[in-house]
């Protein structure tokens, strides 16, 4: 029922281009988010207590790359779509019509709990509150890790534009290609912190020549480059909750809870610093760049500190 909330509130989009005044429209916006917000979140139990564990792997892949494939459909489609709705504030309603429809198709499903279900273990605790959220080390661990890339993905489709770096959409098209190939990775190889490490390096090679490159070419095949190992890790990082010992569905919607809260506020503190930096230097974006290669780092320093769930075979 939660989810199917979290879907509603999406739906609210609907009123976003009708808006008559910015109260309504920032409303609107609001209460969209928020659903989100929910939906992420609550991805999390869903897939721990109605899937097995070798299931949950791709479960989880298949809902990170979800935002991904929706994203790139507006980048590369949007104006074919805008010609054949009539105008982008009727793809708008026709996007918020479409959510309405699958999140009533969701009161149809019917999912049953596999046998080794948390559901099932008595001897596992089911309370886990945000008290004791707050002091679990990992939970703080676990959003750090993930804000730096978040900020510099942010950032690509809001400052780097402004730049003059224009190759966003290849980022998000080849981090279609790294979530699906970070599935097959990660059903095949259980060890999680080798492709977050090694993945987050990647990263942070890619961003500097992405963000200082003066080559065209090279800051197309840094994006794509970019796009694949900014995603391809994404299996492996989301499924290290579910992997942890005595897992339960309350201890895990407050870990992703937190994961997104933790690491959308350093995000946004981020962005706002990155563009003080560019109005300090009269619009030179050298330093601002600096502070986000730097910190697109976070991934790869951040797999240093968290655990390792995988088993060897």
């Amino acid at each position: 029922m939660c989810f199917f909330v979290s879907s509603l509130l999406i739906t609210i989009g609907l009123l976003t281009p009708y808006a008559p005044n910015y109260e309504l429209l920032l409303l609107s916006r609001f209460l969209m988010g928020l659903g989100g917000a929910f939906m992420v979140v609550y991805f999390n139990p869903i897939v721990l207590q109605f899937f097995k564990a070798e299931e949950r792997a791709t479960i989880n892949g298949i809902n990170a790359v979800a935002f991904n494939i929706g994203t790139a459909i507006i980048l590369w489609q949007m104006d074919s779509i805008n010609q054949l709705t009539g105008g982008w504030r009727n793809s708008l309603a026709l996007f918020s019509i479409m959510s309405l429809a699958v999140a009533l198709l969701w009161l149809f499903v019917k999912f049953e709990q596999p046998s080794s279900s948390p559901q099932h273990q008595h001897d596992l605790p089911e309370d886990y509150t945000y008290s004791q959220g707050l002091k679990d080390r990992f939970n703080w661990l676990y959003g750090l890790a993930y804000s730096g890339i978040l900020a510099f993905y942010i950032c690509l489709f809001t400052f780097y534009p402004k730049a003059g770096i224009v190759q966003s959409k290849w980022v998000i098209g080849f981090g279609i290609v790294g979530t699906i190939f970070g599935i097959i990775y990660s059903k095949k190889t259980p060890l999680r912190l080798p492709v977050i490490r090694w993945s987050g390096l990647a990263v942070v090679i890619s961003t500097a020549i992405f963000s200082f490159s003066e080559l065209y070419w090279l800051q197309t095949l840094a994006a794509i480059t970019l796009g694949f190992f900014i995603f391809f890790p994404v299996t492996a990082l989301v499924s290290i909750p579910h992997e942890l010992p005595k897992m339960t569905a309350a201890r895990i919607t407050i870990i992703f809870s937190m994961f997104y809260s933790i690491s959308y506020i350093i995000s946004t503190l981020i962005l706002w610093i990155f563009g003080l930096l560019v109005d300090l230097h009269q619009g030179d974006y050298t330093w601002s760049f600096i502070l986000i290669t730097s910190l697109s780092s976070t991934l790869f320093i951040g797999s240093y500190f968290l655990p390792e769930t995988g088993q060897k075979r």
